[in-house]
């Protein structure tokens, strides 16, 4: 019952928020072209309101990446148009105002869609080096890490963007490659259709690529299959297991924070850690990095946050996580958060950038 009626909740805010915003659209439209259609405008906006989740329910990417531009245009609408509104008010109806803001609202997601689609879909690499203060015999006592989380791959995202990340990763030469969680956006179908695991092949690496689930690979019930899919290349799965690797140091990759019977990470550093080898830990969700440093662990790489993905949402996750994206040590843990490599909902990135990491880890 309860959730029935914050379902309930959430479509009446959602359908009072468009009519909000496509009625002060057409009340622009019509005092500053003279625009009379108001039938067909109705139907416009009601189409546009529907279609993120009519696309992503029937898989059909057009559909799905015009839903995503709306819910763009709601997100910003409704904290812009409060703001507008009032000025409009304090300015006594002013019509120049009326007509020059509506202009500014026009040039304002001319930017937003134009900077933000250049942000989702040109990734970059960030540098970064550390040192670990553990012994190992890795390559003259270094390991170069390829971090990339948050592929979301699916109806918007495929081969042509995860091309990127193999032309990242031939050019960067890491000895290892790890993605923890969000590999696939809910549903497999579209990743095994597409012969996306042809692509995912590509990425390799000498010392290998492992990969953990995040919340994304567990919604659509596929997260088993996406196990073999990946096995099946020799991608190395991780689900609440260890792998020693090379007698060097030990890759843990925990399940996601949406499976509730995942173990602990004491649990798992406890009983993997052997020969006081260095201990990566992936975790999709950066919530449990305070854990993570007393277990032992030495470096943990994390997802999930996009760094908001959209400004201002990554004010929100700088106050939700502890390390919500970039680099943090606390004592001998070194935290990674990426922004990500894919996206979610609407296909541009305003206040952060697709990027890979790249991790210069010196063992001393």
């Amino acid at each position: 019952m309860l959730t029935l009626f914050v379902g309930i909740t959430m479509i009446l805010i959602y359908g009072l928020t468009c009519y909000y915003i496509g009625f002060n659209t057409w009340r622009w439209l019509s005092k500053t072209f003279s625009f009379r259609f108001k039938k067909t405008f109705i139907v416009v906006v009601f189409l546009l309101a529907i279609s993120f989740f009519v696309g992503f329910a029937i898989h059909l990417p057009v559909i799905e990446w015009i839903g995503g531009y709306w819910l763009v245009i709601v997100g910003y609408g409704i904290l812009l148009l409060p703001i507008i509104n009032l000025l409009y008010f304090i300015s006594k109806k002013n019509a120049k105002f009326f007509t020059y803001s509506g202009w500014a609202m026009v040039a304002f997601f001319t930017f937003v869609f134009v900077y933000g689609t250049y942000n989702a879909w040109t990734p970059i690499v960030r540098d970064y080096q550390i040192t670990i203060d553990q012994p190992t015999e890795a390559k003259e006592g270094k390991l170069k890490v390829l971090l990339a989380a948050d592929l979301h791959l699916g109806t918007i995202i495929g081969n042509n963007h995860l091309e990127k990340l193999v032309k990242i990763a031939n050019q960067e030469k890491p000895d290892i490659i790890l993605i923890p969680g969000d590999i696939i956006n809910d549903d497999i179908t579209p990743y095994v259709e597409q012969e996306m695991n042809k692509t995912m092949a590509k990425l390799e690496a000498p010392v290998g690529v492992f990969a953990s689930p995040g919340n994304h690979d567990y919604y659509g019930g596929d997260n088993e299959q996406l196990k073999k899919e990946l096995n099946d290349i020799g991608i190395h799965y991780l689900m609440d297991e260890a792998e020693i690797v090379n007698d060097q140091f030990v890759v843990i990759g925990r399940e996601d924070l949406t499976n509730p019977n995942r173990k602990t990470i004491e649990e798992l550093i406890a009983t993997n850690k052997t020969k006081d080898l260095p201990v990566i830990v992936l975790d999709h969700q950066p919530h449990e990095i305070t854990e993570a440093q007393v277990a032992g662990a030495d470096v943990i790489l994390s997802g999930h946050t996009h760094r908001g993905q959209l400004f201002p949402a990554n004010l929100i996750t700088a106050k939700l996580f502890e390390n919500d994206w970039g680099y943090m040590q606390k004592e001998q843990l070194h935290s990674f958060t990426t922004s990500g490599f894919g996206l979610w909902g609407p296909t541009l990135r305003i206040g952060s950038q697709s990027e890979v990491m790249i991790i210069e880890i010196d063992f001393r």
